[in-house]
């Protein structure tokens, strides 16, 4: 778990993290296994007996993957590249199912050869790729048609999925008589349906909208002769960034998806993400300098992060929390950072309601890591950025050749390596032809 020690001194697993800056430097994002674990084991029971398959996208690396299969968990990919990360780090391809709506044809060959699960398929065209690459192969794909349930998510735009008029997922109007047509090649099965609304899902009410949506068009089909043997749900489902922010009662999203459908007749996945690993991941970032914001403006804090390691300020406006790493005496045994879905996020100690500006060192004006945090500080200082275990480092780029940060997981109170920093020969090697 992550918590400050008798010394004030944020931890994890009982590791202290200036130890880890010590010795790996920053920027380093900091993985907690007992964090991951307990959010895996609160999910896995909240959804049982559907199947969870982790959202690759969230965080793929190797370690955490190896984890969450050896924990019996399946995977949801949205690219190739994603599925040769759960192939190498020993996943099950018969437990992957295969998202995203550009599949092209060396991943789709790719996936069929791997024996793939089963592929979401989001276009006629797209099927129709799928069986003209199982034709060659002489093979037979496994789909499900991703349909559109129109719920709104109540989200940023950015991260709304479920709704027409977007680039997702095909009209629930025409899924009856695609799926006809699957049931008559001898190169396509059809495995079922499946929809998502998209990203930070607050209210369990929004995910049974869907839910209820996605039953009566599974009873539809199943009327016209085409059985529904597996129905995929999505993820989405909301952490809290903020203290007192809500995230998402998974107990009662549960509840709710079992009471639209049968378990006993109706295989069920579900595809969590941003609330398996958000919570595990601290990025920490030391104080280059701190300036005058000029004009009575408050102070800038110039950090070693930036939105080449972190792009979820500037791409969404994200909120995360940011706390000195050593805090001092008098804040030992407080907890941080921990996502409980449908509770409370732990002790405050987030920064907020200051004048300070959190930034990195990129050249963008929209480079800015923290908005408004009470926050004193001095060159030098190590810092945290709470919650980036999700849409961290998986979204991390190499922006003004900056190399990209090391990952360390810790767990029983030791910690080792999972990921190296990246040098400016591997930036280099592959234009040195």
């Amino acid at each position: 778990m992550i918590r400050r020690d008798a010394d004030g001194v944020l931890t994890a697993d009982g590791v202290r993290l200036d130890e880890v800056a010590a010795r790996f430097g920053a920027p380093c994002y900091v993985y907690s296994r007992g964090v991951l674990e307990s959010a895996y084991a609160r999910l896995r029971a909240a959804f049982a007996p559907a199947e969870l398959r982790y959202a690759v996208k969230a965080n793929g690396n190797l370690e955490i993957l190896r984890m969450l299969s050896g924990w019996g968990c399946g995977f949801d990919i949205v690219s190739g590249g994603e599925l040769a990360r759960v192939l190498e780090a020993g996943g099950d391809a018969e437990k992957t199912v295969f998202s995203g709506v550009g599949k092209s044809r060396a991943e789709v060959e790719f996936a069929l050869r791997s024996n793939i699960g089963c592929f979401n398929a989001e276009s006629a065209g797209e099927v129709g790729r799928i069986a003209e690459v199982a034709a060659e192969l002489g093979v037979c794909g496994r789909v499900a048609l991703r349909v559109i349930p129109d719920v709104d998510a109540e989200t940023h735009p950015h991260l709304t999925t479920g709704l027409s008029g977007g680039k997702f997922g095909i009209p629930m109007a025409d899924a009856a008589e695609l799926a006809r047509r699957m049931l008559e090649s001898r190169h396509l099965e059809f495995a079922g349906l499946s929809c998502h609304l998209g990203s930070q899902i607050r209210e369990a009410g929004i995910f049974g909208e869907a839910a209820a949506r996605m039953a009566e068009l599974a009873a539809e089909l199943e009327r016209a002769g085409v059985p529904v043997l597996q129905v995929d749900m999505g993820g989405g489902f909301a952490v809290a960034y903020r203290e007192g922010e809500s995230s998402c009662d998974a107990e009662e999203c549960g509840r709710i998806l079992f009471s639209h459908f049968d378990s006993g007749r109706t295989k069920l996945l579900v595809e969590p993400g941003r609330s398996l690993t958000a919570a595990m991941g601290v990025l920490l970032t030391r104080v280059e300098h701190v300036k005058s914001g000029g004009d009575g403006r408050g102070k800038v804090i110039i950090v070693d992060a930036g939105m080449n390691d972190l792009l979820r300020p500037a791409l969404y406006d994200a909120y995360h929390r940011i706390v000195p790493v050593c805090a001092g005496s008098g804040n030992g045994g407080k907890e941080l950072g921990v996502n409980k879905l449908g509770g409370d996020v732990g002790s405050g100690l987030g920064g907020s309601g200051g004048d300070a500006l959190v930034a990195g060192p990129v050249c963008e004006s929209a480079d800015i890591l923290g908005r408004e945090r009470d926050l004193e500080v001095a060159e030098g200082d190590l810092l945290a950025i709470l919650d980036v275990g999700a849409y961290g480092m998986t979204m991390a780029s190499n922006y003004n050749a900056r190399v990209r940060a090391c990952e360390v997981l810790t767990e029983g109170g030791e910690f080792r390596l999972i990921r190296r920093r990246e040098t400016m020969d591997d930036l280099l090697s592959a234009e040195r032809l």
